[in-house]
């Protein structure tokens, strides 16, 4: 089952959110969450990465690949990166999987890999 993540695009100016607000930051409408979501697109380009060595107890990897991808439309986004050597500039494409997993709570997040 395909999975999407959304941003939310206001319908006051049509400015695009990543996360959800409750306030636009281009036209200041809060009115009745005046927000539409939209299905983030999956391609971008890798804009800077790290790799964290201490993790909690509930992740079962030893080390996590994060990075900070440009969406084609131009929202930035983190995510996990599944690859091994990543580098600033790289093509990536994402997809929607567990990210992490507490006893019966699945946490869902876009992992990236290399386009």
């Amino acid at each position: 089952m395909a999975r999407d993540i959304y941003a939310y695009r206001c319908r006051k100016c049509g400015h695009l959110h990543y996360p959800y607000r409750m306030v636009c930051a281009n036209c200041g409408e809060n009115e009745h969450n005046e927000f539409d979501p939209e299905a983030l697109p999956k391609t971008g380009t890798l804009l800077a990465f790290t790799r964290l060595y201490a993790l909690p107890g509930d992740f079962d990897v030893p080390t996590l690949g994060l990075g900070i991808v440009e969406l084609e439309n131009g929202i930035r986004v983190t995510g996990q990166l599944d690859i091994d050597e990543p580098a600033a500039g790289m093509k990536v494409k994402g997809s929607v999987e567990v990210v992490r997993q507490e006893e019966y709570e699945k946490y869902y997040g876009m992992i990236f890999s290399q386009a």
